[in-house]
């Protein structure tokens, strides 16, 4: 019987399908951090039980963490005490732990890929919705919440409905310019953040096959952001070679073994999806968001529709516009922004700081603008000063900060006040995302360092 990428993963995890129920999938690798992790370590020892496969658990410490002086005290309590409990529950469980100043420290899921962590045909979980970023490398990942992540911990499975399969197939030519986020904004745009609802996404076709491996991890990321419990694309030798010599990744023979297995990973020329989506490269421009959810993008030379042109209720739709500040019928270039935010798990790797800097290079940060720079781990931090980046930053206004989950959801201090315009990197644009009364216009890291040069909205081909 022929099979999608999707249904050969699955399967092969089930421990028991349950009738007319969910199946039992065994889990193996579950990444854990500070925030949906503490209440799960409380109800282990409540019951008095272990985590069963302590050497299956990776735990970072990212979402509240500050991004500048991760060397001193952390001053918000909640925060300390999460980070502290995160600490010993991984020592008491003999669980892999990277703190604040660990040279393997980061967002969890920038340090899961670029250790090994992250393998082709492997089921993922953690307890945060953007977990379906390790789908980029062939693998079933998605997010669970904290009742889940104590199942995980306690019997390394977990129960779940098997979702219906939707391919999403791009083929042509990227224009210069339109990037890998461009591209996910772009299909959510097209589909609404409701519109995979249901489905697990197999991405396929030219765009994807040529994407880097960084590029891949952007698209899905934001597979959650239209409804879908994750998005996957079948591994090649770009994720092949992305892998070898990792910290985690099988070595010597069990790396063949490995290898064997994962070039069978790939939809069956004859297999059938639930739901299939054609859209062609050469129409997708560089986007941006101008509404509350990240399926309100458009590109950005276009204006924002009426209200009769989208998939919204009016009521709605003018709530989110109001609370923009926005009209049906403007034009996004021009408009003025006060923040710029790169970084985040969906774009702080070290291809989208080597894109913002090959705008910003031989310019000058506008004055008016406020910029946070994160990175999404300690490697990502050197490489990009390794790589000369650092200087070209530095020289153009900017300065460095420390790997975090940062004004992502701001949990920390990078929080965009009240009425402030962010064009942000990051992966959400609700009503109050980034801080309280804050408004984020999602983007690509080219567009937000045109933002960044100009100070309003920009379109980053006049610069490149």
């Amino acid at each position: 019987m022929s099979k999608t990428l999707f249904d050969k993963v699955w399967d092969t995890h089930v421990v028991k399908s349950i009738e007319d129920g969910p199946d039992v999938l065994f889990i193996d690798r579950h990444l854990i951090h500070e925030v949906t992790s503490p209440v799960a370590f409380l109800g282990l020892k409540e019951r008095g039980i272990k985590v069963m496969y302590p050497e299956r658990t990776f735990a970072t410490a990212d979402h509240n963490t500050p991004t500048i002086d991760q060397h001193l005290p952390v001053n918000d309590p909640l925060s300390a005490n999460q980070l502290k409990a995160l600490e010993n529950n991984s020592k008491e469980h003999n669980i892999i732990h990277w703190g604040l100043g660990h040279k393997n420290n980061g967002i969890v899921h920038v340090v899961g890929p670029e250790n090994g962590i992250t393998l082709p045909g492997a089921t993922i979980v953690c307890g945060d919705s953007h977990t379906s970023t390790h789908g980029a490398f062939g693998a079933i990942a998605f997010g669970i919440g904290t009742s889940e992540v104590e199942m995980v911990l306690a019997s390394q499975c977990i129960m779940q409905p098997k979702p219906k399969k939707m391919c999403i197939n791009i083929d042509g030519n990227l224009s210069s310019g339109v990037t890998p986020k461009d591209v996910a904004l772009y299909i959510i745009s097209k589909l609404t953040t409701s519109g995979a609802t249901g489905y697990f996404v197999e991405y396929a076709g030219d765009v994807f096959e040529k994407m880097s491996m960084e590029g891949r991890m952007t698209v899905c990321n934001l597979s959650i952001e239209m409804g879908a419990r994750g998005g996957m694309i079948a591994p090649d030798e770009k994720t092949f070679d992305y892998i070898q010599g990792r910290k985690f990744t099988p070595k010597n023979d069990d790396w063949d073994i490995a290898m064997n297995y994962w070039k069978t990973l790939k939809t069956d020329n004859d297999a059938v999806f639930d739901k299939e989506l054609n859209f062609d490269a050469a129409k997708i421009q560089p986007m941006i968001t101008y509404g509350t959810n990240p399926g309100m993008g458009i590109s950005i030379s276009n204006q924002i529709p009426q209200a009769d042109e989208i998939q919204i209720g009016k009521t709605t739709y003018e709530k989110s516009l109001n609370y923009m500040g926005f009209n049906e019928g403007d034009a996004m270039i021009g408009k003025k922004i006060d923040y710029v935010f790169l970084g985040s798990c969906t774009n702080g790797r070290i291809e989208d700081f080597r894109a913002f800097a090959s705008i910003v290079k031989g310019k000058k940060k506008a004055d008016d603008v406020i910029a946070w720079l994160v990175p999404g781990s300690h490697k990502v931090e050197d490489q990009i000063k390794e790589e000369g980046i650092l200087d070209v930053l530095t020289d153009a206004g900017f300065k460095l900060r420390q790997p975090g989950c940062s004004a992502c959801l701001a949990m920390n201090d990078d929080k965009i006040p009240a009425g402030k315009y962010s064009v942000s990197t990051s992966n959400r644009n609700f009503e109050g995302r980034q801080g309280p009364g804050s408004r984020t216009l999602l983007a690509s890291p080219l567009v937000a360092a045109a933002a960044a040069i100009t100070g309003k909205v920009t379109d980053p081909r006049n610069l490149i």
